[in-house]
């Protein structure tokens, strides 16, 4: 087998009309998800009034992102279930049942009453909620990147792909333009009793249309290959681990800066905006909306750049970027609200870069027999140690360190490191067979 270039089911595309059910499958369960994570940012200083009332605001705003990282620590095992359940069964079967988990936990938040009704018990559920969305999470984002682009024409794998990204930053305007709709129009009172409910309520009629789009959708050419010849793997999570460390280690490695630039960029800089650069709540949504905007429209620019250019160059280019132009942007944010959105549109705009890049490579570098599998733990594990505390970290630098620009240094120390894993480890993915059962 050749496993330098790609073979016929990949060249041969399917008919425009299915690659557009393709991408609507793959991208519904990803807006799901990350509605729920803007909803959360957008309503994290009501949440921390209403689950925390006996700490100060910033030790409220602490507990509230450290629930939020609790949430990523059920990610592993939802990785190693997802990914195995997606090597085994189907990758489409297991993004049915991840979009019907998580709209169902997303909808028990939306639900769930504050501490003055049931007490402890009010955190300690919206923690296993969170926790239920992790588990789910794991299995996400990976198993929508290797549907999508095991279905795309051969060289423009990472064009097809960026809708996964792009409905990342969709998602995120349209919680945060819900989230604005809802703080203008209502009263404090209101938001607080009800209001904050809504964008977590919506998760229940999204999730169902998700699970219906699937449902219309065919398996992967790939993954139907792997079951005509016999080749599905048993084991896929320890052949996977046992194969594939290298690949591992590298999409982890280069991950941290993704996860830990996205949600500094997405869920932590409303929060940090309002009680560290002093902006009001409508402005900190106005740059939010922006920035996510600038991100969103960067990624088909940036995955026509990756097909173009390659896997590695664009990670490598977006690792030195944040090297070099974090710092500038956070230090430009506290001069007006125009400089705030520049500042932040730079980071939108990077975590563009890496971000697209990133799925036709997690995808690639796996063999088919073992890539959900793989491809969940490498960049799950980056996303629960790095990503999902990313918010939680920043505001207790900024806490310890008495400087708002304390999380660009951290976002800074982690693109070098991220810059010399690509250096050193990562081999160019873009031509590979996505049929190919053997490692790199």
């Amino acid at each position: 087998m050749n496993t330098l270039t790609s073979n016929p089911v990949e060249t041969d595309a399917s008919p425009r009309r299915s690659l557009k059910r393709v991408a609507a499958a793959a991208a519904v369960g990803n807006f799901v998800e990350w509605f729920d994570s803007a909803a959360y940012a957008v309503m994290s200083v009501t949440i921390a009034k209403l689950f925390f009332p006996s700490y100060s605001t910033t030790a409220a705003l602490l507990a509230v992102w450290a629930i939020f990282a609790g949430g990523f620590i059920a990610r592993p095992l939802g990785a190693a279930f997802f990914g195995r359940y997606g090597d085994r069964i189907g990758r489409n079967k297991m993004l049915g049942l991840c979009v019907l988990i998580m709209s169902a936990a997303t909808f028990c938040i939306g639900i769930l009453p504050p501490f003055a009704v049931i007490g402890v018990w009010a955190p300690i559920l919206l923690f296993i909620f969170r926790a239920v969305q992790g588990f789910t999470t794991g299995g996400e984002y990976t198993g929508s990147s290797a549907f999508i682009v095991e279905y795309a024409p051969a060289g423009k794998r990472a064009t097809y792909a960026s809708v996964i990204p792009a409905t990342v930053g969709l998602a995120s305007v349209a919680g945060a333009l819900l989230g604005a709709a809802i703080t203008a129009t209502l009263s404090a009172e209101d938001l607080q009793s009800w209001g904050w409910r809504i964008p977590f309520l919506l998760a229940a009629p999204l999730g169902l249309i998700g699970l219906y789009i699937r449902s219309k959708v065919d398996d992967t050419p790939v993954f139907r290959g792997l079951e005509k010849k016999g080749e599905v793997a048993k084991k896929p999570l320890g052949d996977a681990v046992r194969m594939c460390a290298r690949q591992i280690f590298t999409l982890f490695g280069y991950s941290i800066t993704n996860a830990v630039a996205y949600y500094l960029m997405s869920s932590y800089m409303i929060a940090y905006m309002t009680s560290s650069l002093h902006y009001t709540s409508t402005d900190s949504m106005i740059t939010s909306m922006v920035t996510m905007l600038v991100y969103t429209i960067t990624c088909p620019l940036a995955a026509r750049a990756s097909d173009r250019f390659g896997r590695k160059t664009m990670l490598l280019f977006a690792c030195l970027g944040f090297v070099v132009m974090t710092i500038p942007a956070f230090a430009i944010m506290p001069l007006g609200l125009g400089f705030a959105i520049l500042g932040t549109s730079i980071l939108g705009a990077l975590v563009a870069v890496i971000g697209t890049s990133n799925v036709p490579a997690l995808v690639e570098m796996f063999p088919s027999s073992v890539r959900a599998s793989g491809s969940a733990i490498g960049y799950t594990l980056a996303y629960v140690l790095f990503g999902g505390t990313a918010p939680f970290v920043a505001t207790g630098l900024v806490a310890g360190f008495g400087t708002p620009l304390a999380p660009a240094f951290y976002l800074m120390g982690v693109a070098v490191v991220s810059a010399a894993v690509v250096i050193l480890f990562f081999r160019e993915t873009k031509n590979l067979s996505l049929s190919r059962t053997t490692v790199l």
